[in-house]
């Protein structure tokens, strides 16, 4: 990670920390359009597109945001979990990707646009890398939605309880619909 990432991705948890109010519950507090991206270019930003249709939600899927894909969304939806086959698809690296979502978060948190965060893809998507990813930016969101298995070693829990972040764990995908349309009205 470079210096200038460090700093940026400090400066946005000490934003997080003191302008994030703690929320009871996630039923219909977020708006539309949702802007759905990867953190990490995992196959799972397909599935979370997949959820928001399912759960008639209005939004754009674009796997490699920048700052300028957020102009009409009221709402980041990030699908956590990271894939070495999707970042040289995406013709990026480890830190190419980092870089990315970093400053797409802060776009977002300069605009006052909330983000979720989505694990999809249980024990099977999670690992070093995909961990790495997690850890840096989930502490930025508002709510979070994950298979339940990738939660086995109790990292997502430990992560929102630490940021105050309301945590759904599903068993499997399709059962993260209900959650995730009832977060937005």
């Amino acid at each position: 990670m470079t210096k200038a990432t460090r700093h940026t991705l400090a400066a946005l948890a000490l934003v997080l920390l003191f302008s994030c109010p703690v929320y009871s519950t996630v039923e219909a507090q977020f708006e539309q359009p949702l802007l759905i991206t990867s953190a990490g270019q995992s196959a799972e930003v397909q599935l979370v597109a997949i959820l928001a249709k399912r759960s008639n939600l209005n939004h754009t899927l674009v796997k490699s945001a920048a700052p300028g894909d957020l102009d009409t969304a009221k709402t980041l939806v990030l699908s956590l979990g990271a894939s070495l086959k999707g970042l040289g698809a995406a013709g990026l690296d480890v830190q190419q990707e980092k870089d990315r979502v970093a400053e797409l978060i802060e776009a977002a948190r300069s605009r006052n646009i909330p983000i979720v965060c989505m694990h999809l893809g249980g024990q099977d998507r999670r690992g070093s890398l995909s961990d790495d990813f997690i850890s840096t930016f989930l502490p930025f969101a508002r709510f979070a939605i994950i298979v339940k298995s990738g939660n086995q070693d109790g990292l997502f829990s430990r992560i929102c309880g630490r940021h105050d972040i309301p945590l759904v764990e599903v068993e499997k995908t399709v059962n993260a619909v209900d959650p995730f349309k009832k977060a937005f009205r």
